[in-house]
């Protein structure tokens, strides 16, 4: 023979069972979502610096012209382009795909560097 809950029981017993599915045991701290990486390459001396940068994927590449006169970051693949950064100025690129990404200053072409993404 089969017992009868009464539905008013039972919306409260589900209620408590929804309500536990977002409790942790004591000690255990909720995991926080992983920030996104950010990376900083410095314009300065008619260099970029470092020259060579090697970063995960979905790393946010910032450069900053610390020089006294204009720059550019340029992919050879035209990937990505900044416009012409004056001193201070800045300009960021998310990488999210896996490769290798080389670049220049298309007003000093001779100024090169290149992120790895891996």
């Amino acid at each position: 023979m089969r017992k009868r809950v009464s539905t008013g029981i039972f919306v409260a017993a589900l209620g408590l069972v929804i309500a536990g599915l977002g409790a942790r045991p004591a000690g255990v701290a909720a995991r926080a979502l992983p920030t996104p990486a950010t990376m900083a390459v410095a314009i300065d001396n008619f260099a970029f610096g470092p020259t060579d940068l090697t970063v995960a994927a979905g790393t946010t590449v910032t450069w900053t012209n610390r020089d006294d006169i204009p720059h550019t970051v340029v992919s050879t693949e035209k990937v990505f382009k900044s416009k012409v950064l004056d001193t201070d100025e800045k300009f960021s690129f998310t990488f999210s795909t896996p490769g290798t990404y080389p670049y220049f200053c298309s007003i000093h072409p001779k100024m090169t560097g290149k992120v790895v993404v891996q």
